[in-house]
């Protein structure tokens, strides 16, 4: 007591040092808090972010177009959807890129189930547009609907070759970089063409 009473002012300096020693130490213990809560989001975001893009990767739509000889009359389309989702193919699309007549299109309305591929011949079809005897390049794109909206693939290229109404080659030369586009919704026009004729607006500009 005797110590007490000889120190009283060092021990009242300590006790009014407490509370500020005591908001040091949760300042600093907050600030850690808050570092640790900020990696926490950010390693979340980063999470979601993948779940996103995987997501996206097997949900959203794509297509893949390959033609395929089967013999020297015969000329298959496959079209395999690589997507989880499945689509209504609707507008099958040909651009003669050598020939005289440039754009040609049919009509579809086929399922395509989700990893399924869906085939056709185009044999008399692809001659028609480009004669019995051509070499050069063909275009080919796809127009569906997915998810309540119409997309249509890039154009994916061929080199044909085809002698006397035989088809001798046809080989792909590029693959689309690009993925599926959005062409419209139900909520435009339903007059709106299901895709762009890309080539005949370049002619139209040419001949002006």
């Amino acid at each position: 007591m005797s110590w007490l009473n000889d120190h009283t002012g060092l021990v009242t300096t300590l006790i009014n040092y407490v509370p500020i020693v005591t908001t040091v130490v949760t300042c600093i213990f907050s600030l850690v808090l808050a570092r640790a809560t900020l990696r926490q989001v950010e390693a979340t975001d980063k999470g979601l972010a993948l779940a996103r893009e995987e997501f996206e990767r097997e949900w959203s739509p794509e297509l893949h177009i390959k033609l395929r000889r089967l013999s020297a009359t015969e000329l298959e389309i496959y079209v395999t959807n690589l997507a989880k989702a499945s689509v209504l193919l609707e507008v099958l699309q040909f651009r003669n890129l050598t020939g005289g007549k440039p754009f040609e299109k049919c009509t579809l309305n086929d399922p395509l189930i989700g990893g399924m591929t869906w085939t056709e011949g185009i044999g008399e079809r692809l001659t028609g547009m480009t004669g019995k005897d051509f070499e050069g390049i063909v275009d080919i794109s796809i127009s569906f609907f997915a998810a309540g909206r119409m997309f249509r693939t890039d154009w994916f290229r061929f080199n044909v070759l085809i002698h006397n109404g035989h088809f001798l080659r046809a080989d792909a030369i590029t693959l689309p970089a690009r993925r599926v586009k959005v062409a419209h919704t139900h909520e435009q026009p339903a007059e709106l063409e299901f895709v762009k004729d890309v080539v005949s607006a370049e002619n139209k500009r040419d001949e002006e």
